[in-house]
């Protein structure tokens, strides 16, 4: 599956939610600088904690010195459908269903 994401570096904590553009996109906060890829390390590890899936299972694809980035995340465990609904609860607004 393929996510586009914003990345925040630098933030006080690392957080996985909210959405940022159109179409939407999952906004990812981390503490780490961008510098030598450690925020792009920083994003895959808040993202598979975010998602319960193994880190090993998620790749940036492009966008690694870019703020919005495009993802594969190939979790053999955790089918589609249930991906997407994660995927769906993290983008949905504080206190908002994320189902029509």
């Amino acid at each position: 599956m393929r996510l586009t994401i914003r990345v925040k570096p630098g933030a006080s904590r690392s957080a996985v939610g909210g959405s940022y553009g159109e179409p939407p996109a999952l906004v990812v906060s981390v503490h780490a600088q961008p510098v030598d890829g450690k925020a792009n390390e920083a994003v895959v590890a808040a993202l598979a904690e975010a998602l319960r899936v193994k880190s090993r299972h998620i790749t940036v694809a492009s966008g690694h010195t870019s703020r919005t980035k495009l993802v594969v995340i190939d979790a053999p465990d955790v089918d589609d459908a249930e991906l997407g609904a994660r995927i769906a609860a993290l983008l949905a607004p504080p206190g908002q269903s994320p189902v029509g």
